[in-house]
């Protein structure tokens, strides 16, 4: 068994053990006590250093904590030392993260449903699809007002049967670990936590993903949270200088700037459109017609993507009789456009012929493109479209 230290002294961060067992040649390592927390309730492990020997992992097996070590530890009797840094951490975020469970909950009823504790950033999934805008502005009011009280944060250890105002009922017997944030919550927890709300440090709310059935939200605490705030500001801040307004003007002004983009980018599609059908007209007035009518155009290009020419090839195939194709030398690909009376197929017909040559692809009886291994396959390709091959 295995003398949990962080139980009741998260902030031990150097300690003594003696080493009861190994396993994995010595890489995995079992002490009589130990400081290292292992990835458990949604908080990862601890890092660190044990007999001078860094750890990797540390994982909970029921009674014993093991330790997977970088390399195999060969004293009995090991000094172990916490990374203090990653430690402090996640104190904050789990703290913090016990702080907005019980806002959600006490304010508006949203259960935690599960929590996850990353590297960059934390998650709280909550009981319901959507949290509006407002609750969760109150919420993060509500939860750093909390944390500038320095409310204190306890460990005690009670009998479940007696545990009373638990924010979430444990189906565990015997005695229970208990974090207690004053007059605001008490969670049966095995997690590291700060000693005060004051600790937690501020409260960030970075963004809200809808799951299957709740709401997953994006937290922040401490200096995550000023780090992140730091960043946030200098993205805003030159977005502003080069929009040559203030941060607070971008609400309205980057909206208005997007309208404006979307109405100009109308406008241009538009004059591509009328020209496309200018050029398009041109090119089926000089077209000679095949044995079956139709009249054929054929770009050649030598470099871009087949979607690069579809307003060209829908241009063309709206005039009668008519087929359009688009080859790229370096993609290599195609485009084939059919008009409806042209009695061609473009998704059929370019799907047979581009399996021929070992490529691929398909579309629609009127608009079609695919790639094909190399540029010589595609004369091929076009030759099986009926369209004869001249450089």
């Amino acid at each position: 068994m295995t003398e949990r230290l962080y139980y009741t002294d998260a902030r031990l961060t150097h300690f003594s053990a003696h080493v009861l067992d190994r396993a994995n040649d010595g890489l995995r390592v079992y002490l009589d006590r130990s400081a290292f927390y292992p990835t458990s309730g949604g908080q990862p492990h601890d890092t660190g250093l044990l007999g001078g020997v860094e750890v990797l992992d540390v994982v909970d097996e029921d009674d014993r904590v093991a330790h997977v070590m970088a390399a195999p530890v060969l004293s009995d009797a090991v000094e172990g030392e916490v990374n203090w840094g990653r430690r402090w951490d996640f104190m904050q975020q789990h703290t913090g993260q016990h702080l907005l469970s019980a806002v959600f909950a006490d304010r508006f009823g949203y259960e935690t449903v599960s929590v996850h504790f990353g590297p960059d950033y934390a998650t709280l999934d909550l009981s319901v699809d959507v949290v509006p805008a407002d609750k969760l502005r109150e919420a993060i009011l509500v939860a750093n007002t909390i944390v500038t009280e320095n409310r204190a944060v306890s460990v005690s250890f009670e009998e479940a049967a007696s545990a009373m105002g638990l924010r979430k009922a444990t189906a565990r017997d015997g005695t229970l670990r208990i974090v207690t944030i004053a007059d605001c919550d008490r969670s049966a927890c095995g997690g590291t936590h700060v000693n005060a709300t004051g600790e937690i440090g501020p409260i960030l709310l970075r963004r809200q993903e809808k799951m299957k059935k709740s709401a997953r939200i994006e937290f922040l605490c401490g200096m995550r949270a000023v780090h992140r705030a730091t960043v946030d500001y200098e993205v805003l801040q030159r977005l502003a200088s080069g929009l040559s307004a203030a941060i607070d003007e971008l609400p309205t002004l980057i909206p208005a700037q997007a309208e404006q983009l979307k109405a100009t980018e109308n406008a241009r599609r538009k004059l591509e459109e009328e020209v496309a059908g200018t050029r398009a007209r041109a090119a089926w007035e000089a077209a000679t017609p095949d044995a079956n009518g139709v009249r054929w155009l054929v770009e050649r290009r030598s470099s871009g993507k087949p979607d690069d020419a579809r307003i060209m090839a829908l241009a063309f195939a709206a005039l009668p009789r008519a087929a359009f194709v688009s080859r790229i030398a370096d993609a290599p690909g195609l485009l084939f456009a059919a008009s409806a009376d042209s009695g061609l197929d473009a998704g059929k017909q370019l799907k047979e012929a581009l399996a021929a040559a070992g490529g691929r692809g398909g579309g629609s009886p009127r608009l079609a493109q695919g790639t094909t291994p190399d540029a010589r396959s595609l004369d091929q390709v076009l030759a099986a479209l009926g369209m004869p091959v001249t450089e």
